[in-house]
């Protein structure tokens, strides 16, 4: 396997394993052990849920950052580069020391296959081991309780949301939604849901886990301020705190749920440091807006609870142009939920766009269309891609006017490469 590229390792990691998707934690203990690996650093945060989990983790590791604290970060999918998974102090895993990390896990594995998935979860936790970085911050890939990182024993547990998702391997109702996520608790340390709505089994499983629930609005909370918002959480209080630099009010919990995390972990910083903190989070496509004559936004929602928060979003931000939309879903997401949730946010002379997405789980723009236009009150434009209906939107679009490109990762990552090239070489 020497001389193998990050390419070459990551398309073999697809072929290894029989299933891409096989949830057990039986190969991640026994790779574990195999590697030597113990707990990657001195507190671990894992966080889960349906929405919200990006904004939470990205609020995590700017505050912690902004305190002192070496900080590894784990997430997926990515958009653009796999380095973009693994941040060891705010920067992505070198191509050449994540090939190396793999290499030893190969020789590690013997006959135990793994998915490639599990492949990333322990390069990312030896990375961080060999890093000794002071706090691991874990997003869960899906579900929870069999989802790889749940091999770790978090200090904290942070469920920030529960909707309706990836119902064909977590049940499709928020209960069992909501108790397959509730794993990754342990027995008598914090576990923190970000959420006013909850779902009966959050307090069901946390109670026979034996952990400490925490809830947004009841054990902690955001007071919104003219120029920002307090945070408090029993006898913590932070006055003064900046707007949450993501956009949309659904963030004020999503900050507040990492503020409450690092809190339970012993690790929250002063006011001053938690508002440099808030002011340097960043994270692509959670309705990052690229300002100009023409306002691009391009948003990774791609089912019903977080189509609402971008609908809200879109309503909060609303200017006097048209809105053109650009979206693609795949074909197992709800699409005539997601299309109802973008109704309200639609004006009279907005335009929809719907782009094919391409691939086994793809669906086609038509089809898409055809759901939309009865909920949307109006006939859609289609394209074939996501790229030819970003450069449609770029055609149609009036000074004054904004494009919101969304539809998951699948739409975005595309799209903010053509505009990143459209950008570079704009038509004359």
């Amino acid at each position: 396997m020497a001389g193998r590229t990050l390419d070459d390792w990551l398309e073999y990691q697809q072929r290894v394993h029989p299933h891409a998707m096989d949830f057990t934690l039986d190969r991640m203990h026994t790779l574990l052990a195999a590697l030597g690996l113990g707990r990657p650093a001195a507190k671990v945060i894992t966080v889960g849920g349906t929405n919200g989990k990006g904004s939470v983790t990205a609020t995590l590791e700017s505050v912690a950052r902004a305190a002192g604290l070496k900080v590894g970060l784990y997430t997926s999918p990515h958009l653009l580069r796999y380095t973009e998974r693994i941040r060891i102090n705010g920067a992505e895993i070198d191509p050449a020391t994540l090939v190396a990390v793999f290499e030893r896990i190969e020789a590690a594995r013997g006959a135990t296959t793994l998915t490639y998935f599990e492949y990333g979860t322990l390069a990312a936790l030896m990375a961080f081991a060999q890093s000794g970085v002071e706090l691991v911050i874990l997003e869960v890939g899906l579900g929870g309780r069999l989802d790889a990182v749940n091999a770790i024993d978090a200090d904290v547990g942070v469920v920030v949301s529960i909707s309706l998702d990836h119902t064909e391997y977590l049940g499709d109702t928020l209960e069992a939604i909501g108790r397959e996520k509730a794993g990754i608790f342990r027995a008598g340390r914090p576990a923190i849901y970000g959420s006013l709505a909850m779902p009966a089994s959050i307090a069901t499983e946390a109670a026979r886990i034996g952990a400490r629930l925490e809830r947004f609005g009841t054990d902690f909370q955001v007071e919104v301020q003219a120029a920002g918002f307090a945070f408090v959480r029993g006898v913590t209080r932070l006055s003064g705190l900046p707007a949450p630099a993501l956009a949309g009010s659904a963030q004020y919990a999503n900050a507040a749920t990492a503020l409450a995390a690092l809190d339970a972990a012993g690790l929250l910083p002063g006011s001053a440091v938690v508002a440099r903190g808030l002011a340097g989070v960043s994270l692509p496509a959670r309705y990052q807006v690229v300002p100009g004559v023409v306002e691009w936004v391009f948003d990774v929602a791609h089912n019903p609870g977080s189509a609402a928060v971008l609908a809200d979003t879109m309503i909060e931000r609303r200017g006097s142009g048209r809105t053109l939309v650009v979206a693609g879903l795949l074909g197992d997401k709800d699409a005539v939920a997601v299309g109802r949730e973008l109704a309200r946010a639609l004006g009279a002379r907005d335009v929809v766009c719907a782009v094919t997405l391409a691939g086994e789980r793809g669906r086609q723009a038509e089809s898409l269309a055809a759901l939309w236009e009865p909920l949307l009150g109006r006939s859609l434009t289609t394209a074939m891609s996501v790229e030819a209906g970003c450069a449609f939107a770029a055609h149609a679009a009036e000074p004054g006017d904004r494009v919101v490109v969304f539809g998951s990762f699948h739409t975005a990552a595309p799209a903010l490469e053509w505009h990143r090239l459209y950008s570079a070489s704009p038509p004359v």
